[in-house]
């Protein structure tokens, strides 16, 4: 039994020897390696905006149009609503607000209902469905999240949210976040504002975010947008996936940088969380890629915080009678709250230093 483990041991160190090697071989084949400024890990800001992903679940539309639910107090407090867009198609939630602490704009995405995780995840392992990049040649993406952003509800009222408020309050800076799914629209939302408004002090942090294109794709978003920080925790499974394939890899999606891997270290009652921050290739094979990653518990809870519905059943919303003045629908039912910023008490101090930068 014991030379049988030796064994063991020895062929699973191959193994990792050679993914190494196949890892580091895709990276020179499509110039992965970036050398300009990656983004900078600032753990305040990480727990001030996985609040922000976690508040955007909340499924009484009265109390987080008003930010009065139970996910809006802490650190996120001072922070005031201009627009929250519900897909109800497609079941898909975002808002865009003003936070005063931050001195920034900060939209958030909603992920994946918790009851139907884990069909997501199976589909996730086999059925995945490429379409071209536009305008990026051999850049391919996720169908369903490229989707999810640029062809629901969500993308013109996030836009027309951000418009209002850079009317009333100038070139602050914009941040966005999101959780599982939540977080593969963020980057398509962070890459689109770059792009389509030409804005520049764009920064995109997410939580436990899926791959969502292949390496020519992960290699143009880090130089349009390489103010982006992915946070992974311990074992979640969804950052794993869509699968990395070694052996394919033209083929094969890949994270872009820059990630931040939590995991424990310590026994019994000493438990140490580290936040390692990863090297530049988005693949690190010493962080998340590191472990196996099996787990939707550690999916659920980023930084101590509550991630996922807070209804268990479902995400179906509710809605407040005293909401109706500020709401316009659609043909298709999908839902847009949303307020004059003007009226909005708010004083945000542009001069301020970069307190929330990531």
């Amino acid at each position: 039994m014991e030379r049988r483990g030796c064994l063991i041991i020895a062929i699973f160190i191959c193994l990792f020897g050679f993914s190494s090697c196949r890892e580091m071989e895709v990276i020179a084949k499509h110039g992965h390696k970036q050398h300009h400024q990656l983004a900078t890990y600032n753990p305040t800001l990480a727990r001030i905006l996985v609040q922000y992903a976690s508040a955007v679940y909340m499924s009484d539309l009265a109390e987080l149009f008003t930010w009065t639910c139970s996910r809006c107090g802490g650190l996120i407090k001072d922070f005031e609503v201009i627009e929250l867009i519900v897909d109800v198609k497609r079941c898909l939630q975002g808002f865009v607000g003003v936070a005063t602490d931050l001195n920034a704009i900060v939209i958030a995405f909603r992920g994946t209902q918790e009851r139907s995780i884990q069909n997501w995840v199976e589909d996730l392992c086999w059925k995945q469905l490429d379409i071209d990049y536009p305008g990026v040649d051999g850049a391919m993406v996720h169908h369903g999240f490229y989707t999810a952003y640029h062809n629901t509800s969500l993308r013109p009222g996030v836009l027309d949210a951000i418009q209002k408020a850079k009317g009333l309050y100038g070139d602050i800076k914009i941040m966005v976040t999101g959780h599982s799914m939540g977080g593969a629209m963020a980057a398509f939302c962070g890459l689109d504002l770059h792009l389509s408004l030409r804005e520049k002090n764009v920064e995109v942090m997410t939580f436990g975010q899926p791959r969502i294109g292949n390496a020519a794709f992960a290699s143009y978003y880090n130089k349009i947008v390489p103010s982006t920080i992915r946070v992974t925790h311990e074992h979640d499974i969804v950052p794993h996936l869509p699968p990395y394939y070694h052996y394919f890899p033209q083929k094969t999606y890949h994270h872009f940088p820059r990630e931040v891997w939590l995991y424990s270290i310590g026994f019994g009652s000493l438990i140490y969380t580290v936040e390692k921050v990863c090297d530049s290739s988005g693949e690190d094979p010493t962080c998340s890629r590191s472990v196996s990653g099996n787990s939707i518990s550690d999916h659920l809870t980023y930084y101590g915080i509550q991630m996922g519905c807070d209804k268990s059943s479902s995400c179906k919303i509710f809605m407040d009678p005293s909401l109706v003045a500020y709401g316009k629908t659609d043909l298709d039912g999908n839902l847009i709250l949303s307020r004059d910023p003007s009226t909005l008490a708010l004083k945000l101090d542009t001069g301020r230093g970069n307190r929330g930068s990531v």
